[in-house]
């Protein structure tokens, strides 16, 4: 009795295996048949394909021009970075040699006044030299150049008007009589106009 059970159930097994394999090779068959469908749809619809190529093809040009005009941008923005930033490193400097002029200045004055006194040391004449050249040096180091405005025609980039004085010679005229600061350049840029007496 239990043989024949088993029996059934057996046959019932593979009724139903038989069932599975039949469905899974019908829905195989229908798969190859919608695989030749669309060969065959495909094969009708060429033109299209060839349609969505010239607009792929437009496309791909399109984001060629976006790439290089993004690209040359890019290039633009680098080049402009970088030229700013050697400016600023150049220039990094400015605040320092600007408060340190007006020290130049009266170590010119003081060597000026000290070759006409009668009372003061030759040694200490030459140490204020050697401690004015020192200093000098140094900022000539950093890219600072004094102006000269003395019998230079009148600049507005580079002189400072202070006052107009009636010219010695006619060949005077519009040029400057007299320096009264001197300017200077830093890196061939003005960082401080020299104040002048223009003749008139």
């Amino acid at each position: 009795m239990a043989q024949k059970k088993c029996g059934k159930i057996f046959a019932k097994s593979d009724m139903i295996m038989t069932k599975k394999q039949d469905q899974e090779n019908k829905s195989k068959e229908e798969s190859i048949e919608n695989i030749d469908a669309t060969i065959e749809n495909s094969s009708e619809t060429q033109p299209v394909d060839n349609e969505s190529e010239e607009t792929g093809i437009d496309q791909l040009q399109v984001e060629k021009e976006k790439y290089l005009r993004l690209y040359s941008e890019f290039e633009n923005f680098r080049r402009r970075t970088t030229k700013e930033r050697l400016e600023w490193m150049q220039t990094a400097s400015k605040d320092v040699i600007l408060n340190v002029l007006p020290v130049i200045d009266d170590m010119e004055r003081a060597l000026k006044s000290m070759e006409t006194a009668s009372d003061i040391s030759k040694s200490a004449i030459e140490g204020m030299e050697l401690i004015y050249k020192k200093l000098y040096s140094i900022m000539e180091k950093t890219g600072l150049k004094p102006m000269n405005a003395q019998g230079q025609s009148f600049d507005p980039e580079l002189h400072e008007a202070i006052t107009q004085f009636p010219a010695p010679s006619p060949d005077m005229v519009g040029k400057v009589v007299d320096e009264v600061e001197k300017g200077y350049l830093l890196n061939d840029k003005v960082i401080r106009f020299a104040k002048v007496v223009v003749g008139n």
